[in-house]
């Protein structure tokens, strides 16, 4: 049978837009509670909650001040402890998201670090410099520099891969390995089934007297990323914090956020020999096709179609470099980047294949809330819902163009990460269900539509995913063995096979359709999207189209 997690198909909970319990426009642990019999009716068996610690909610709670408590707008460890309970009596496991590079700047640690003369917390976090002079030129993932003053005055700097207000903790000191082995045993022991690791790649740091060499043209500060991920340490300081976790709680899942890894790391993150992470959540997934960018204008938020026979060669290198070591994540979305549908699919048929195409390959779906309807970003009409320092000068540059604001925060809107992370639609009434409250986050949705609606239509997307996760619990689709078939580009042909047991999955790439032969016996429409014939061995798709074929005599 294997570990219970090879067989997971994950939902990833945003808390505070999932469900409002208390009617304060925040979700909560209560609200995800009342839902549980929709998450049992979609199918899923694992739950995936970003963080839930108390926080100061400069970086929605991946700026952890306690780790031993949750945030009050969450709600009491007693609520956590009855959402644990029942979703474990509905048969869904939970996993929490667990950060370990860096804390808040009002975690307890860095308050003592920056106002106790010969603190023990001084070595928690990376202080380096001196008068005021930098280390380095590495430059933050939020934009400036990695380096903030040392608010105690010292001439020092502090290091800060995020936000100045979310320190870097120095992993490096194993007083700082051994803090957070006991936050994870913590939280396991009050019978959560897994962490997700956030950030870990990023746990070790190079030598810090040393500037990241530059281009010609490039500017400082600059995200200095070999520097300061992957690197050989992370590796060392992470296998006995996890040999700790699989000692004491062997059936935890410890789900790694990798974003920046190669599939080569990926298989060295996750082969069973190097005693760490189960699986891990790459962000190499995605080859976007460029051609298209105005090069007056910023690229970060300037929409980008995917490049298709990119994404094609991807999968196929990651499917195949980690069969029998690992299995690996599936996932179209999550709380870091555009939804699905705003992003890739433009149509509800698109979304359907891609969907199929990507959930049942070998691996472990990740499906974000609300994908499951086919959500879009929310849509923001004034540079501050974005809450991002990064948006103000990328509109300037659009409106220099000639362009309109309105055309710039539309770009804005359907690439940033924080329009993805709407209040999902139960009912069609006030705040659609959510809340009696107005919502934490609010903009103009393009979706007309809500759970409510879409459970009263067969015809639905959630329909349809309900199925898709039904085909993904069969054997075939959990244990089976993976083929990409030899095709023309725009066409996406895998083949599935356990024993005596095969399935086809075949999914248009283009608005074009194609027609492609199929092997011999598999007649059997398990599943579609789209226009689709299929005369005798000849399978002719439709604009975007998908179907998943099994043989003869089975569904």
């Amino acid at each position: 049978m294997g570990a219970w997690y090879e067989h997971a198909i994950i939902y990833q909970i945003y808390p505070k837009s999932f469900q409002d319990s208390n009617g304060d426009g925040i979700g909560d642990l209560n609200g995800i509670r009342q839902r549980i019999p929709y998450l049992q009716a979609l199918g899923i068996n694992t739950v995936w909650l970003n963080p839930i610690f108390v926080s100061p909610q400069v970086d929605n709670g991946y700026d952890v001040a306690n780790y031993f408590a949750v945030d009050e707008t969450m709600g009491t460890m007693a609520d956590l402890e009855a959402l644990i309970a029942a979703l474990h009596a509905a048969g869904i496991r939970l996993i929490m998201d667990f950060v370990l590079n860096h804390t808040s700047d009002q975690h307890p640690w860095f308050q003592d670090a920056i106002h106790a003369k010969n603190s023990l917390y001084r070595d928690y976090y990376i202080f380096s410099g001196h008068d005021g002079q930098l280390p380095n030129n590495w430059g933050s993932f939020f934009g400036g520099s990695v380096w903030a003053p040392d608010p105690a005055g010292t001439g020092q700097s502090y290091f800060h891969l995020f936000d100045r207000r979310m320190p870097d903790l120095n992993w490096a000191n194993p007083e700082v390995r051994r803090a957070m082995g006991d936050v994870a045993t913590f939280w396991l022991g009050k019978g959560i089934d897994g962490l997700r690791l956030d950030a870990f790649i990023h746990i070790a740091k190079a030598e810090l007297g040393q500037d990241y060499p530059l281009a010609p043209g490039q500017q400082t500060p600059v995200v200095a990323e070999p520097f300061f991920s992957n690197l050989p340490k992370v590796q060392e300081w992470l296998r006995p914090f996890c040999d700790r976790i699989k000692t004491d709680y062997p059936d935890a899942f410890l789900l790694g956020e990798a974003a920046s890894a190669n599939v080569n790391l990926a298989a060295d993150y996750t082969a069973p020999s190097q005693h760490l992470m189960d699986s891990v959540i790459t962000f190499r997934y995605f080859t976007e096709d460029e051609s298209g960018l105005d090069p007056r204008l910023p690229a970060q938020y300037q929409p980008r179609t995917l490049d298709f026979p990119a994404f094609k060669q991807t999968q196929a290198v990651w499917q195949q470099t980690l069969a029998g070591v690992s299995m690996p994540t599936l996932y179209w979305g999550n709380h870091d980047m555009a939804r699905l549908a705003t992003r890739v699919a433009k149509t509800t048929t698109q979304a359907r294949s891609l969907a199929m195409l990507m959930y049942l390959q070998r691996g472990l779906p990740v499906i974000y809330y609300g994908e499951e309807l086919g959500l879009h970003n929310l849509q923001f009409d004034h540079v501050d819902q974005f809450a991002d320092v990064s948006v103000a000068p990328f509109v300037a540059a659009v409106e220099a163009t000639g362009q309109s604001r309105s055309a710039a925060l539309a770009m804005v809107s359907a690439t940033h990460k924080l329009p993805a992370r709407g209040p999902m639609p139960w009912t069609t009434g006030l705040h659609q269900g959510f809340s009696n409250h107005l919502p934490w986050l609010v903009g103009r949705s393009e979706d007309a539509t809500s759970v409510a609606a879409q459970q009263a239509d067969e015809a639905s997307m959630l329909h349809f995913y309900q199925a898709l996760i039904a085909l993904k619990k069969q054997p075939l689709f959990q244990a089976g063995h993976y083929r990409l078939l030899t095709t023309a580009p725009n066409l996406y042909v895998y083949e599935r096979t356990l024993a005596s047991r095969r399935a086809l999955v075949a999914v248009a790439l283009d608005e074009q359709g194609s027609t492609f032969t199929v092997p011999e016996g598999l007649t059997t429409v398990a599943l579609a999207a789209g226009d689709y014939q299929l005369e005798g061995q000849t399978l002719t798709l439709g604009a975007n189209a998908g179907v998943v074929l099994n043989e003869r005599g089975t569904r």
